[in-house]
């Protein structure tokens, strides 16, 4: 008997320990595409920010007027950060790019003054850049609006290509990992269906048999979670120790999400997994546990 009964521990030892790796894995690829999904919503914000509008100054304006201007762009609600360049700034910048300096010919500083701004993510797209051109163009002292109209419309129109893409790949793994982890909890519960038959017949309610399978599954989720939220952590580390610069898109916001959404998605799943497999084996009759 202490025999059968240390087969039987280890042999659901092993069980339960299979079924946390094959759902762990799953997991892993569930929080892969959210991970990304939310990585790709910040990189689209960070490239957005990062277009540059550059106003041009009259030539007329001096330095206390561009001061003054940048006062009153800042507080626009559409301006993330703005800089102002001043013609000597940029006449020596030529001079050390051409090698000579251009106003020995022209005998003046033939360069402008501008004031480089970059807006908003939610405000870098073809209609809010019109009307903010306008908007910009009606101080005198601008003499000119540029902005990459080409690589506003081309960053835009691949950022909601790929997040529709996203989003489609997400729904099919959820998906996915709804059946692939319903299949790997009914194998477990399968091998105790005649277990779940007896305390049927000795007079245990549905609750009562339920529930220590129910627990052994929020168990497991947890378990798995924590196993591929270690997984995808370790991957973050290497990654960012390879590429510095990739942590301004992988937020602390970002990995809190993916791990939350791993444990979540781990619960409910093998738990509602566990419920409809328990559900199914109380409801057979004894002749039919035999025939699946």
């Amino acid at each position: 008997m202490g025999k059968n009964k240390s087969k039987k521990r280890s042999r659901g030892s092993l069980q339960f320990v299979t079924t946390c790796i094959s759902t762990a894995l799953v997991l892993i690829l569930l929080g892969m595409v959210v991970f990304t999904v939310f990585t790709a919503r910040n990189l689209s914000a960070y490239v957005k920010e990062n277009l540059t509008v550059t106003m041009m100054l009259a030539d007329d304006t001096t330095e206390p007027e561009a001061q003054q201007l940048c006062d009153q762009l800042s507080k626009r609600p559409y301006i993330s950060s703005l800089q102002y360049i001043t013609k000597d700034s940029v006449l020596a910048e030529q001079t050390a790019e051409m090698g000579i300096d251009p106003s020995e010919f022209a005998e003046q500083n033939p360069f402008l003054s501008s004031i480089e701004l970059q807006l908003k993510a939610e405000y870098a797209n073809s209609d809010s850049l019109k009307w903010i051109s306008e908007e910009l163009k009606q101080s005198q002292k601008v003499n000119e609006i540029v902005y990459p109209q080409d690589l506003v419309d081309s960053v835009n129109n691949f950022l909601s290509k790929v997040s529709l893409v996203l989003l489609v790949l997400a729904a099919l793994l959820l998906f996915v990992s709804f059946s692939l982890i319903n299949n790997t909890v009914r194998l477990g519960i399968y091998a105790r269906r005649f277990s779940i038959h007896t305390m049927k017949l000795v007079g245990a309610s549905w609750g009562f048999i339920r529930w220590p399978f129910l627990k052994r599954a929020i168990g497991m989720g947890l378990l798995a979670g924590i196993v591929a939220i270690a997984v995808l952590g370790t991957g973050v580390w290497v990654l960012s120790q390879y590429e510095p610069d990739v942590m301004k898109v992988i937020t602390p916001q970002v990995l809190l999400i993916t791990a939350v959404a791993v444990l979540v998605f781990g619960v409910i799943i093998t738990t509602f997994c566990c419920w409809l497999s328990v559900n199914k084996f109380l409801r057979m009759k004894a002749s039919e546990l035999y025939k699946i």
